[in-house]
């Protein structure tokens, strides 16, 4: 693939909050540790501390990867990352996604791609120390109808399930009917096969979501040492349990993020995610559900369960696991369990991330460099074809449609569509004009404006039908411009947030991981538009 890059900024799709982060405003450094580049990190790993307990950490993980010991092959790289993690000089380059079937949209592969490819450039730059990509499963997450479905080709792939508790632990036996649909809009070509394969073990050999997303993470990236955790483990949860009790009992998190969510306010920020009084669910199978403190004890909303002060620590230290975090104590959990210097997430998790690190400031945990994801654009040869004979650059690709055409036609009409320089001449005109009036008399200058205005704004029209005029001429070329916005903007809206990577790779195969990763840059902080040859 050929690629190219533009700004963040002029894709219009990005918040304004991401971009001054990208850039460096002064307003939100108190909100963060290092800045996310090379002189950051080199900063940054002469004072990490790791509370990490590293041999739990090695033991669960080779846990976990024996349930994916029947393929050893596949495991090979990862493990070799797993136990390199013993070591006192090997960090790693997390990123976190829910277990969306299939992998979802593209910006899932994305984001495991940009932790791969930044791991590879801190090697690079600090040969030294050993860094290693990591997949967080979301598995102990709750919201089944954000992670049911995936679009493929135009298609909604849907597993129809009433589910609830962790969807780590849901069993993907009644994924039949939504696996035929996903592997009939795949097709029988090119690496079709493959990847049917991939995904009929991964939702059939499996008795948990988690594991079978492991399997399929592992398939897609394994080869390049990715390791992914599953946190939802009774001897992770005993490492945490002190802050589980410590902030259920005190309300830390809620006070902290509270009064730096009102700090993020007043310079102008969209809060992302607030804070409860307590930030844990109760987790047990088929139920996960938030931990309330009323009247004096802490009850689970919606069951009868219900624990004094006392119950509740007895609980937390018998029975940790039982313990959820939600969306802002989870990176706390993350930074607690893994000897991690850098999270990866989208937009509006880096947002997010914002509020949080007065919380990591009271538990004496390092906050970790936040680096926004790599987004991509994929195009395809056809595409690329129409692109190139309407003569239109990358940045062109992010205008509405009726912005290209308007462009298109002011650069390609053998007639000046433009009336700004005889506007220019009719204002030298109503120069005269007003100072005339306002010889004779000086109240008839707001009229001489009035009349300005409404020829401005008839010539402005004209200047529009001008265009309009000219478009129907070219109206066949003009047609080209709709084709092209629907097929690498889906629903209008960019195409790494709806479509599954399913036919990039059956078209490419593992190649087009390998394109990703060739040209994904983490630390450029640019959208990246990658064109087939």
């Amino acid at each position: 693939m050929d690629s190219a890059c533009i700004n963040y900024k002029d894709t219009g799709s990005f918040s304004p909050t991401v971009i001054d982060y990208l850039e460096d405003a002064p307003a939100l450094r108190p909100f963060y540790g290092s800045r996310p580049d090379l002189k950051g990190f080199a900063e940054f790993l002469k004072t990490k501390k790791v509370v990490a307990d590293r041999e739990i950490l090695v033991e669960v993980l080779l846990d976990q990867y024996a349930r994916l010991s029947n393929d050893p092959q596949s495991i090979e790289f990862p493990l070799q990352g797993v136990r390199g993690l013993r070591n006192n000089n090997t960090y790693t380059v997390t990123t976190g996604h829910q277990l969306n079937i299939f992998a979802g949209p593209l910006y899932f592969l994305f984001k495991i791609v940009t932790a791969i490819k930044l791991a590879r450039q801190l090697k690079q730059e600090f040969p030294d120390k050993d860094f290693v990509p990591v997949y967080w499963m979301a598995s102990e997450d709750h919201d089944f109808a954000e992670i049911n479905y995936t679009n493929i080709g135009g298609k909604k792939v849907h597993w129809w399930y009433e589910a609830s508790g962790a969807t780590g632990r849901i069993n993907p036996d009644t994924m039949r009917q939504a696996l035929n649909q996903y592997k009939g809009a795949l097709g029988i070509e090119r690496h079709a096969h493959e990847l049917a394969e991939i995904v009929e073990t991964a939702y059939t050999k499996f008795d948990k979501l988690a594991d079978a997303t492991r399997y399929l993470v592992n398939a897609l990236f394994g080869q390049y040492g990715l390791v992914i955790i599953d946190a939802d483990d009774h001897r992770f949860k005993q490492s945490f349990a002190p802050i589980i009790e410590q902030d259920i009992i005190e309300q830390n998190s809620f006070k902290n993020i509270e009064a730096t969510n009102k700090q993020l306010h007043d310079i102008g920020v969209h809060i992302q995610v607030n804070p409860r009084e307590i930030n844990f669910f109760y987790l047990l199978e088929g139920l996960r559900e938030r931990i309330v403190f009323e009247h004096d004890v802490y009850k689970v909303l919606n069951s009868e369960i219900q624990f004094t002060e006392a119950e509740l620590k007895v609980e937390i230290s018998k029975y940790p696991e039982r313990f959820s975090p939600n969306v802002v104590m989870r990176p706390l959990y993350q930074e607690c369990i893994l000897p991690n210097i850098a999270y990866i997430g989208g937009g509006a998790e880096v947002v997010y991330w914002l509020e949080l690190k007065s919380n990591f400031e009271h538990y004496k945990v390092d906050f970790p460099i936040l680096i926004l994801r790599n987004s991509g654009l994929v195009i395809g040869k056809e595409t690329a074809s129409k692109i190139a004979k309407m003569d239109l650059c990358p940045v062109d690709l992010f205008k509405t449609a009726d912005a290209i055409k308007n462009d298109w036609i002011t650069k390609h009409s053998k007639h000046n569509l433009t009336l700004t320089e005889e506007w220019r001449e009719l204002t030298s005109v109503f120069e005269k004009i007003k100072l005339r009036a306002y010889k004779i008399d000086n109240t008839l200058a707001p009229s001489a404006d009035a009349v300005q205005a409404r020829l401005k704004h008839a010539i402005d029209n004209l200047e529009k039908k001008l265009i309009k005029a000219e478009k129907r001429n070219y109206q066949t070329r003009l047609e080209q411009v709709e084709h092209i916005k629907s097929d690498i903007f889906p629903k209008d809206s960019l195409q790494e947030r709806s479509e599954n990577f399913g036919l990039f790779y059956v078209k490419w195969g593992q190649e087009f991981i390998d394109e990703l990763i060739r040209h994904f840059e983490p630390l450029d902080f640019k959208f990246t538009v990658l064109t087939e040859k």
